[in-house]
């Protein structure tokens, strides 16, 4: 994402780009295809309201110029509010759009050596083994990383829909997600089968960089049955609570299961919220639990796979280039931006800092607050994405949460509108 946005940048901005992609000849743990920009988690960019931190991010960016977000919605899918797209037609147009581009030269290698000239390192959370070996000696002893599971997906034909109804939450907007309503004792049935099951263990990510693998998750990425395990209430509460998606018959299920669908077919859902790291025997057996997907056909199951990050504060300087190697910046996911959209956003921002001489961006903005957590230094540095609470406080006091977000979102863009007019 990062490294497709950049390059994008830079080469309709003029220059020569050389951009090195080592897929599909060197693949990851995670990617499918050789395509840039393939998503290989949820194929949601989360909302596009703009009292939601990740609709303002959005709206920051499209103000910066953003490279990526036009494309994504030429590839949109049904999903309320949300910015989801079909993953493949996405990969595939941004693939297209780069390889058509007069001043990009795809080169499909596997970087092994640090560049001497200037390059920006945008490769995501997967890291390969090669380069990240190359960029130890210019890290702390203590690098960082953590998880990160992906959910499965399944194809539309072999639900039940007899079972599964469509519906929004509060019937807000299009009636775009399907549902998969549980009983209170098909609901616990769910939770004691993730209680119970096998998962992947530690030793099948262990390398020589990670000898000693902690199973340590993003929250937001945290595998299902992992939040089973911290209560059997927990679930319901969080990302399968009911509330909001009363049956067609008006009668509120003990739980819900949400799948959001892959493309504009509708041929293929994704479990929302059921990222997971059990074997694929397992989760076979456990997600046709799920009432509606007694007879489920599996298309992709879930993963687990490291995520790698470096402690941005600590390594790089406020431009986010290395101090002993000035000409080397660092873009995206593995700067410690967290999502889709903030890796987008992290190419973009290294595009302004390099081509444009940008110092700082609002402190009332997503975007400037993202910038600031990649040169704050704390004792646990972690990924951080969009949200409203690391934007200052208003200066008057709103009680309605909805207006208090839109007060925040509407400082935000009139402030980066003052500063892109004056710059």
């Amino acid at each position: 994402m990062a490294g497709s946005e950049a390059a994008l940048q830079f080469a309709d901005a003029g220059w020569q780009v050389n951009l090195y992609e080592m897929r599909p000849d060197v693949t990851t743990p995670a990617h499918e295809t050789g395509n840039f920009a393939e998503l290989v988690c949820s194929n949601s960019l989360k909302s596009s309201l703009i009292s939601t931190a990740s609709g303002l991010l959005k709206a920051e960016m499209e103000m910066l110029g953003c490279k990526l977000l036009p494309l994504a919605a030429q590839c949109t899918v049904p999903a309320g509010n949300a910015l989801a797209i079909d993953r493949d037609k996405f990969a595939e147009l941004i693939t297209a759009t780069i390889n058509e581009h007069p001043h990009i030269k795809v080169i499909r290698q596997e970087v092994t050596q640090l560049p001497e000239n200037l390059t920006i390192i945008a490769t995501g959370p997967l890291t390969s083994d090669a380069l990240l070996k190359a960029l130890l000696p210019f890290l702390p002893q203590e690098h960082l990383y953590f998880f990160d599971a992906i959910a499965p997906i399944v194809s539309a034909e072999s639900l039940d829909y007899d079972i599964v109804y469509r519906k929004t939450r509060y019937d807000k907007g299009e009636a775009d997600y399907l549902n998969c309503p549980f009983t209170k004792a098909e609901y616990y049935q769910f939770v004691e089968a993730l209680n119970a099951a096998e998962k992947h263990t530690a030793h099948e990510f262990e390398n020589e960089f990670f000898a000693q693998i902690n199973f340590q998750f993003y929250e937001n990425c945290t595998p299902i049955e992992e939040l089973a395990r911290r209560g059997a209430e927990t679930l319901r509460f969080g990302v399968m609570r009911p509330v909001g998606l009363e049956t067609l018959a008006g009668d509120r299920p003990y739980a819900v299961l949400q799948l959001r669908t892959e493309n504009k077919d509708f041929s293929s859902y994704n479990l929302v919220g059921c990222q997971t790291m059990l074997r694929y025997p397992e989760q076979k057996k456990i997600f046709r639990l799920i009432p509606g997907m007694q007879q489920a056909e599996f298309l992709r199951y879930g993963s687990i796979h490291r995520n790698t990050y470096i402690n941005s504060p600590q390594i790089l300087s406020s431009d986010l280039n290395l101090p002993t190697l000035p000409e080397l910046y660092f873009a995206g996911q593995i700067t410690g931006l967290e999502g889709y959209t903030e890796s987008i956003f992290g190419g973009l921002l290294s595009f302004l800092i390099i081509a444009t001489g940008l110092k700082e961006l609002p402190e009332t903005t997503i975007s400037g607050q993202l910038w600031r957590h990649l040169q704050t230094d704390v004792k646990n540095y972690q990924p951080m994405n969009a949200n409203f609470g690391i934007l200052p406080p208003l200066k008057e006091k709103i009680r309605d949460k909805k207006m208090k977000k839109l007060a925040l979102s509407e400082r935000a863009l009139q402030d980066l509108k003052i500063v892109r007019r004056s710059s």
